[in-house]
């Protein structure tokens, strides 16, 4: 199936079954949801920019379609599987795995089986003009050890529905995001693949190849990319296209600049690429997505 087949029938949803269940813990009672209202706070989560937290248990019919969330989404399979929209494609993901989906870009989620598919998430809230707690270089889709997470958010969820020290409290939270942490940097300790990402990250307005890159890295073009598919589940060259994506969408709804001018500070220098690639990426068409509000969920 087609990227641009499979846009064609994203839509903003949210599909919810009367067997789901939840634990969730919100950073603060200012969000009156019908789903988050009654659920306990614990305020150290805001320590982290953590909007809430929480465990889902789903079953066929579950979807949540969010054309353009307002920041990063976490969530990691424990038990069962289900799909999620990744670089225009659904994406089976199962226990053991886990995936961070960053602001600006859709965010999807869905299952079509009978058997309950458990899962932990983490939504994160992004401050204007601050970089972002979780990494853009986090992996598309990984291998990540679901247990102590959710082990984490009972305890929190625990902590917050009774005694609420907040000594404890802080520790639930400091660990919650540790654990987002420790797989949303998969980089770590490389520090020339961190070199080549921040060089592109700060410059994406020039022409990245990937020998440019590979030189950077001081290693051989074929091993850039397995390194760069085994973490990101991604190559290089469709990683630069999903960092420019990103940027492009964050200036279309955070600044007044003209779409030209966001196309030339992304590489474009022809601005009906850059549109015809928007889309393929994200679904619709700069000027649509501009006119979008990004949803608070």
């Amino acid at each position: 199936m087609s990227i641009k087949h499979i846009h064609d029938q994203i839509r903003e949803k949210h599909i919810l079954t009367p067997k789901m269940r939840t634990s969730v813990v919100r950073a603060d009672e200012s969000d009156r949801r019908e789903w988050l209202v009654e659920t306990p706070t614990c305020s150290s989560l805001s320590d982290h920019r953590i909007a809430h937290c929480g465990i889902m248990h789903a079953s066929k019919p579950f979807e949540i379609v969010r054309v353009n969330l307002s920041g990063t989404f976490f969530f990691a399979c424990f038990e069962g599987k289900g799909k999620v929209l990744i670089d225009g494609d659904w994406r089976t993901v199962e226990a053991g795995q886990a995936c961070v989906q960053p602001p600006f870009i859709p965010n999807a989620l869905k299952t079509n089986s009978k058997k309950t598919w458990t899962f932990c998430w983490v939504r994160y809230k992004e401050a204007p003009r601050a970089k972002s707690l979780v990494s853009l270089h986090a992996p598309a889709l990984g291998d990540f050890d679901a247990a102590p997470l959710n082990f984490a958010i009972q305890g929190l969820h625990a902590e917050a529905a009774g005694n609420r020290s907040w000594h404890a409290l802080r520790k639930w939270s400091d660990l919650i995001h540790s654990y987002v942490n420790s797989f949303a940097q998969p980089f770590r300790g490389n520090e020339r693949l961190i070199e080549v990402w921040n060089a592109v990250e700060s410059r994406l307005e020039e022409d990245w190849t990937l020998g440019r890159l590979a030189t950077i890295a001081c290693m051989s073009k074929e091993h850039l990319r397995r390194l760069c598919s085994h973490s990101l589940e991604r190559s290089p060259i469709q990683h630069i296209a999903f960092l420019r994506m990103h940027r492009a969408a964050e200036l279309l709804v955070t600044t007044d600049q003209k779409i030209a001018m966001i196309a030339q500070m992304v590489g474009y220098a022809n601005q009906f690429a850059f549109s015809d690639t928007f889309k393929r990426w994200i679904g619709c068409r700069p000027s649509a997505y501009r006119k979008q509000k990004p949803l608070q969920d």
